[in-house]
C-alpha cells in the first residue's frame, strides 16, 4: 500500500500556514485536478481527492491540532476521521466508480458551498460555469451550457428615443445570416444604454438557454434640438420689438408649439425654461426634464426711410446716442 503523502505537503504550504494561505493553495488545486475539467483522468481523480482529503483536516482547527500533533495516525488510516467521509466533507460516493453509475457528491463544512460556487458556479448544485447545468443519471452525466451573449449596436431617432417605440431592427450573425427582430424602444433611453433582448443570443448546448442579445443604442440627433440628459435646449428667435415692448411667441416643443411669454426689456441670450417639456425618466414615467430657450433677437435689417426715421427718433428719444469712447 502506498504511504500517505504529508498533507501540508499535498496542499503545497508551510506547516504554519495560516487558514486563508491553505484555502487559497487548496482552491487553486481544486480547480486544477477536478473531475469535471479532466473528464476520463483517473490520475487528475485521484489527486482531486488528494488535496480535499488534506483541506478537509487542515481547515478544521480541530483536526489540525490533531494532525499536527500524531500525523496520519490521529485518524482510522484511511484519512478520515471518526465521523467518516474524508475530513468533514462527507462522503465522495461515486468517485472512482469505474461501473459509471449514479453518480452524487456529498459536502458538509461552512465554507464548502463557497469554495466551489466561487471555483465552478454552484457546479454541486446543479448549475455549472456561466448559467451550464448537469444533468446526473445513470451512466452518464450530460453537460448544459449557456449560450453565449451577443453585443451589437442600434441606432435610433431623437423622438423614438425620447417617447419610445417599436422597432424592426436588422441584425447581421456570425454565420452571415439576417434576422429581423421587433425591438421595444423605452421612452427616455439615452446614447450610451444598452437594451436586453433575453435569449436572442447564442444557441445553449445540449439543451442549455440560449444566451442574451444587448444593443447599444446610439441617439441621433434632431435639427434645432439639444439633449443633455432629460433637458431639452432649444432657441428661439423674436422680433427686436417684441424684445423692446414685451409680447408672447410660439417656442417649438418634442409635444409641438407653446405660446410663452416675453418680458419687456428681454435681453438676446436670455433663457426661458419650461417645465416638464424635456425628456421622460425612464425610472418614473411621471417624472420629466425642461426644456431651455435660448432668446435670439432679430436685428432689423432693409429699412425704409420712414422707420429708419422713427427709430432715429427712438433713440434720440431714449438718449442711447451712438457715441463711442476712446480710452
Amino acid at each position: 500500500m502506498t504511504a500517505k503523502r504529508d498533507y501540508y505537503e499535498v496542499l503545497g504550504v508551510d506547516k504554519n500556514a495560516d487558514e486563508n494561505t491553505i484555502k487559497k493553495a487548496y482552491r487553486k488545486l481544486a480547480k486544477k485536478y477536478h473531475p469535471d475539467t479532466n473528464g476520463g483522468n483517473a490520475s487528475a481523480e485521484q489527486r482531486f481527492k488528494e488535496v480535499t482529503e488534506a483541506y478537509g483536516v487542515l481547515s478544521d482547527p480541530e483536526k489540525k491540532k490533531m494532525y499536527d500533533r500524531f500525523g496520519h495516525a490521529a485518524f482510522d488510516g484511511s484519512g478520515t476521521s471518526a465521523q467518516g467521509g474524508y475530513g468533514n466533507y462527507g462522503d465522495f460516493g461515486g468517485f472512482g466508480n469505474q461501473g459509471g453509475g449514479y453518480r452524487e457528491y456529498h459536502f458538509e463544512g461552512s465554507d464548502m458551498g463557497d469554495i466551489f460556487d466561487d471555483l465552478f458556479g454552484n457546479v454541486f448544485h446543479g448549475k455549472g460555469p456561466s448559467g451550464s447545468h448537469f444533468d446526473r443519471g445513470f451512466g452518464r452525466k450530460t453537460f448544459r451550457q449557456k449560450g453565449s451573449d451577443i453585443q451589437s449596436e442600434i441606432t435610433v431617432g431623437f423622438d423614438e428615443a425620447a417617447f419610445g417605440c417599436e422597432k424592426v431592427v436588422q441584425l447581421q450573425r456570425e454565420d452571415g445570416s439576417v434576422q429581423s427582430l421587433k425591438v421595444h424602444i423605452p421612452a427616455g433611453i439615452d446614447t450610451g444604454k444598452s437594451i436586453r433582448l433575453r435569449g436572442k443570443g447564442m444557441p445553449g448546448v445540449n439543451g442549455g438557454s440560449p444566451g442574451d442579445l444587448f444593443l447599444k443604442v446610439t441617439v441621433a440627433t434632431k435639427p434645432g434640438f439639444e439633449r443633455k440628459g432629460m433637458d431639452v435646449y432649444s432657441s428661439v428667435s423674436i422680433p427686436f420689438v417684441t424684445a423692446v415692448l414685451g409680447g408672447e411667441t410660439m417656442v417649438e416643443t418634442l409635444s409641438g408649439k407653446v405660446l410663452c411669454k416675453i418680458k419687456k426689456g428681454t435681453q438676446s441670450g436670455t433663457k426661458i425654461r419650461l417645465r416638464g417639456k424635456g425628456i421622460v425618466s425612464m425610472s418614473n414615467p411621471n417624472v420629466h426634464g425642461d426644456q431651455y430657450v435660448t432668446v435670439q433677437i432679430q436685428v432689423p435689417v432693409n429699412l425704409n426711410k420712414e422707420a429708419e426715421q422713427k427709430l432715429r427718433e427712438f433713440e434720440k428719444t431714449c438718449g442711447t446716442g451712438r457715441k463711442s469712447h476712446v480710452a
